[in-house]
């Protein structure tokens, strides 16, 4: 049996983060360095970009491959402090 502490995904497993923030042109490379720093086999054909219907917010999912559940929170906890970050999901 898991307890509390242990994550019901088994490592390494694709992983799919979805970051939101206002259209900026400067948003997308801060986002993607902040993935180089803790994905280092993250290739393009697995990030996809999407504005809004309005063209006020851009959405972009990563689909990584996981390792661990530390690299996921440390990624995550990055990603909202980054400038323009305004939602990781």
């Amino acid at each position: 049996m898991n307890d509390s502490t242990e994550s019901p995904l088994v490592f390494p497993t694709d992983y799919p983060i979805k970051v939101v923030g206002r259209v900026d042109p400067a948003l997308r490379s801060r986002v993607d360095a902040v993935f180089a720093r803790h994905v280092h086999d993250l290739s393009a054909d697995r990030i996809r970009e999407r504005d809004s219907a309005e063209g006020n917010f851009v959405s972009i999912t990563y689909s990584i491959v996981a390792r661990s559940r530390e690299q996921v929170t440390a990624l995550v906890q990055e990603l909202v402090a980054t400038e323009g970050v305004l939602m990781v999901i």
